[in-house]
């Protein structure tokens, strides 16, 4: 038990390391996000008129701001040089037809889950277990998008459901130690199956929602902290980009680690057999 205890610890230790590299490289991904952000906004807005029309454009300009991200992303893991503008312009196209295929595939069941669950009583709870499956077994697919070569966005969704069942305590051990103080609040399980319906909806690939998600994460912890949320609200927005990039990137390394390695062979090639 210490052994595997002492593995996975080294296992997040060379994660943080090579995310601190990544960051220092890649510190141009936060400014990134930021002009993303503002760009989405402004799609909203301009798509909030323009009816069903409208809800289609806004999904191509997700998918373009989230391809962009996701190559950025991959940049600051494999690079050894600094990223520069060039790189944020050049990133922009990339991985658009595979966020648009794994969106497109999950929405029609959605939308026929929306229409059924209206009337039914239990329709918000049913929705809700359904979208935080979707957030649990297509959690890493953003990672499978630009690391795994893949023919189809079906093999995006297959590739992902069998890494969770391989990794599910390695993958999520991070992410719900860091939950920790937003599930400790009064609100807190309602705020986390409500934040998981929402990045489920979209398996983890709704530029929104890689900032929604820093962003309450953040506010769980400076309420911990016992900050006003009049001033937390600002160190919110001031933290939750590089907070995203730092998670987009440790996920990155994490996933490299893991995948297509099983327990039995990081043990094998580990220095504490």
């Amino acid at each position: 038990m210490s052994r595997i205890l002492t593995e996975t610890v080294l296992l997040y230790r060379n994660a943080l390391r090579k995310t601190g590299q990544s960051l220092v490289r890649g510190w141009m991904v936060m400014l990134a996000v930021v002009g993303f952000g503002a760009l989405l906004m402004l799609a909203s807005q301009f798509a909030s008129s323009l009816g069903m029309i409208g809800g289609f454009l806004l999904g191509a300009v997700n998918a373009l701001l989230v391809g962009a991200t996701l190559s950025l992303i991959e940049q600051s893991l494999n690079h050894a040089r600094a990223l520069t503008f060039r790189d944020v312009y050049s990133s922009v196209g990339h991985y658009f037809w595979a966020v648009i295929g794994v969106g497109f595939i999950l929405w029609l069941p959605l939308m026929a889950l929306d229409l059924t669950m209206q009337t039914n009583p239990y329709g918000q709870l049913i929705s809700y277990a359904v979208f935080l499956l979707i957030f649990l077994l297509l959690n890493p697919a953003p990672e499978i998008i630009y690391q795994v070569r893949h023919d189809s966005p079906l093999e995006v969704l297959k590739t992902s459901y069998e890494f969770v069942l391989e990794n599910w305590i390695e993958w999520f051990l991070p992410f719900a130690l860091i939950l920790i103080p937003l599930i400790l609040s009064p609100t807190g399980f309602r705020t986390f199956f409500s934040l998981s319906s929402r990045v489920g909806r979209g398996a983890g690939l709704d530029f929104s929602q890689l900032l929604v998600l820093p962003f309450t994460i953040l506010g769980g912890w400076l309420d911990y902290a016992g900050i006003p949320s009049s001033i937390s609200w600002y160190l919110g927005l001031l933290l939750t980009p590089p907070l995203a990039v730092a998670m987009l990137l440790f996920r990155g390394h994490l996933f490299a680690s893991l995948h297509g390695v099983s327990r039995r062979q990081r043990r094998f090639v580990s220095p504490f057999k």
